[in-house]
């Protein structure tokens, strides 16, 4: 009899497929939860996450090529880590990367930190040098940028309506409208954009994906040359705008280092960037593929808030970041100690069915979805966020107001990296909206 002829037949293969599943993962989850091609399929991770939340909360996994971990994977496991930043650090492990990378990164710079940026450092210097632009990303700074956010927006639609009804939403849309708002925030030229984009790209898919160090310290290199030369110019020629805030930076009198700088420059170019236009065109997806989501949206414009935290949390770009614990301590009723590193699953924790009612289902007027960890928790809570949704909201309210019928026209493709992924090809289809 074929399979798939009566109900109960089909009820065996989804059974026996369930257990085979099962099974592959109790045997391999170690060295499938570190594979940059687990996150090229987002079934796959969330098979693999979606068991360790059932069996092993708190895992301690041994995979063959990298340095023993925790991972935790329930969203309340996650925050009591983020919020205790004194016993949980940034240093020295900051994310996942082979143990024969981390020997090549302290060969080439004498830390295993790759760059001493914000997400790196720990308090007190990490309350100082966030104190440097928080005021520039905050409510009043951001408000004072809605025109020009605005105006890219309506560039960008303008440019899918003249593309015919067609385009890879991903690289030629979600890819340059976020970076094109970053490049304003740091006040650098738009013929630069290119290049800007070439190297996130380049640093963040080696991060946990195929390149490894290598990849990673040519891109960092490339950025470092380049604002050096911002850094050069602003202080020549001071503007209104965060590379002159950091080419110019003291704490407590003296000048910041030109390591940290160079390295504040990379936070602010790349992970702002990368992220966004990851929940972007992950966002857009997700519509496709849930038409009475998108209905509900068309239908009530002011859902767009709670639909833009369900954007980030339903595909939560930063996949994880490390901890360091510094006394033994339990978590998740496991003992932690002293020198142990811990792998926090953010795409875990954002769909833990004891954080979300129906966590696998997208709902563009989900009450919850504030609650998510795409932009981590507590101190290190991601300094960028409020930026990040007001680009959403603004794209999507422009697009969905002057765009109709989205419709997929081709397979989507994700990015293959463990530690910032997302879709790096959404073929769309769609028409203009009457007048």
């Amino acid at each position: 009899m074929p399979i798939g002829r009566t109900g109960g037949t089909r009820a065996t293969c989804q059974a026996e497929r369930r257990q085979s599943v099962e099974q592959t993962l109790s045997r391999n989850i170690d060295e499938i939860i570190v594979d940059p091609r687990t996150y090229g399929d987002e079934h796959s991770y969330h098979d693999a996450f979606r068991w360790l939340r059932a069996n092993d909360p708190v895992h301690y996994a041994t995979p063959e090529l990298y340095r023993p971990f925790w991972a935790v994977t329930r969203h309340a496991d996650i925050m009591a880590v983020e919020i205790n930043a004194k016993n949980f650090l940034n240093d020295p492990r900051q994310f996942l990367v082979t143990a024969k990378d981390e020997d090549l990164l302290f060969e080439q710079t004498g830390s295993r930190k790759f760059a001493e940026n914000l997400v790196a450092m720990d308090d007190p210097k990490h309350r100082a040098y966030r104190a440097l632009t928080s005021a520039w990303f905050g409510a009043k700074s951001l408000k004072s940028l809605e025109d020009e956010i605005n105006a890219l927006a309506r560039e960008t639609v303008d440019k899918m309506i003249d593309m015919g009804g067609e385009c890879d939403f991903a690289a030629e849309i979600a890819a340059w409208f976020p970076l094109r708002t970053i490049m304003i925030v740091l006040g650098v030229p738009r013929e630069d954009e290119p290049l800007m984009l070439h190297l996130s790209q380049k640093l963040f898919g080696a991060v946990g994906g195929v390149e490894g160090m290598a990849g990673m310290v040519d891109a960092f290199n490339a950025f470092n040359d380049y604002f050096s030369k911002v850094t050069q110019d602003r202080r020549s020629n001071p503007r209104n705008d965060v590379a002159t805030i950091l080419a110019n930076a003291t704490i407590d009198g003296e000048p910041i280092g030109e390591a940290e700088r160079n390295a504040y420059y990379l936070i602010v170019a790349a992970a702002g960037h990368d992220t966004t236009s990851s929940s972007i065109s992950g966002g857009l997806l997700a519509l496709i593929q849930n038409p009475a989501e998108m209905a509900k949206l068309r239908a009530d414009p002011a859902l767009i808030g709670k639909a833009v935290d369900e954007f980030i949390r339903w595909t939560t770009p930063v996949k994880h970041f490390f901890r360091t614990a510094v006394e033994e301590c339990e978590l998740g009723g496991k003992t932690i100690r002293a020198g142990d590193n811990l792998m926090m699953c953010y795409p875990s924790a954002n769909r833990d069915e004891a954080a979300f009612e129906a966590p696998f289902e997208f709902r563009v007027d989900r009450p919850d979805a504030r609650k998510h960890l795409a932009f981590g928790y507590g101190p290190h809570t991601c300094l960028g966020n409020a930026l990040a949704k007001l680009e959403i909201r603004i794209l999507y309210t422009e697009m969905l107001r002057r765009i109709d019928d989205f419709q997929l026209a081709g397979d989507p493709k994700w990015v293959e990296a463990s530690f910032v992924s997302g879709l790096k090809s959404l073929p769309v289809r769609y028409r203009a909206a009457a007048a």
